[in-house]
């Protein structure tokens, strides 16, 4: 097997490489001066299993175009397997027509993978209506989740905690963080009145007395969410409060605002950021093996 590492993937291919004892090559991506792309390969692909590391975030666009670019070039080349691992992979939460007119842009997506890969793996998929990724893509796929290695980080370095979900969304890694460790835990309501506007309620009681909030989620990306709960979290008595994510988005200045709200941050690394301390390597090798 050869692991390529794309543009937004060289901050784990290399590590994904040496793990599995493969080949590692990175991809040449390049831009004409009219913005298109030029990609290309330097390492022979020709009867070879190839995996593109790509992560898509920043210019999503981009790293779409330049990984189909890489998938087909590949396979012209002769590569007899194209794999795609995704760290964080986009356009997943557009799954219906919500206003009339409106592209469904995960089928659309899914289908263009469809057409050029033969196995995509993605880490922790944020999927709302399906369940599984096989109900996304017909080609085969793996649903990878780091929520082994968030239980890990926090059991080793946050004492006395309770796990928060800060939303409806976020119950199945929250739950299953904390049943992993044997924590308790509780799920926010949210009401959203746009990407910077939202409001979180508890339902039902709980103790914060001398506890460690942890606020788990799958994506932070204006951060609007989780300082709004830390802020009810703090009325309720919480002693610190952390927030603990798959996918360090932190659009706009998202981890700077978290900071200032006194938030404890830490995510994985399957999109780098300052507070990437999470390694999700050894999850994205066991589905290339």
């Amino acid at each position: 097997m050869i692991v390529i590492s794309c543009s937004h993937g060289k901050h784990l291919g290399r590590q994904v490489a040496k793990k599995l004892g493969a080949r590692h090559s990175e991809l040449f991506v390049n831009k004409f001066p009219d913005d298109e792309l030029l990609v290309r390969f330097n390492i022979d692909v020709k009867n070879q299993s190839v995996a593109l590391v790509q992560s898509f975030y920043g210019n999503v666009s981009d790293c779409i175009i330049e990984t189909i670019l890489a998938a087909s070039t590949a396979k012209e080349l002769g590569a007899k397997k194209v794999m795609l691992v995704a760290p964080y992979f986009p356009y997943l939460r557009q799954d219906k027509r919500f206003h009339p007119g409106e592209s469904v842009s995960q089928d659309i997506i899914a289908g263009l993978f469809d057409r050029y890969f033969d196995l995509i793996c993605i880490v922790d998929p944020h999927l709302h209506r399906k369940s599984s990724l096989n109900q996304v893509f017909r080609i085969k796929s793996a649903k990878l989740s780091a929520n082994s290695l968030i239980a890990d980080y926090i059991k080793k370095k946050i004492k006395n905690p309770i796990i928060i979900g800060p939303d409806s969304e976020s119950y199945k890694w929250a739950r299953s963080v904390a049943d992993s460790i044997g924590a308790e835990s509780r799920i926010l309501e949210k009401k959203r009145y746009s990407s910077y506007h939202v409001e979180v309620q508890l339902n039902k009681k709980i103790d914060l007395k001398n506890k460690n909030a942890v606020i788990v989620d799958d994506i932070v990306s204006t951060g609007h969410t989780i300082i709004e709960a830390a802020k009810l979290l703090r009325k309720l008595g919480a002693k610190n409060i952390s927030c603990v994510c798959v996918h360090g988005i932190f659009a706009k200045g998202a981890l700077e605002k978290l900071r200032k709200n006194k938030i404890n941050v830490i995510s994985t690394n399957t999109i780098p950021n300052p507070v990437a301390g999470i390694d999700v390597s050894g999850v994205i090798i066991k589905s290339l093996i």
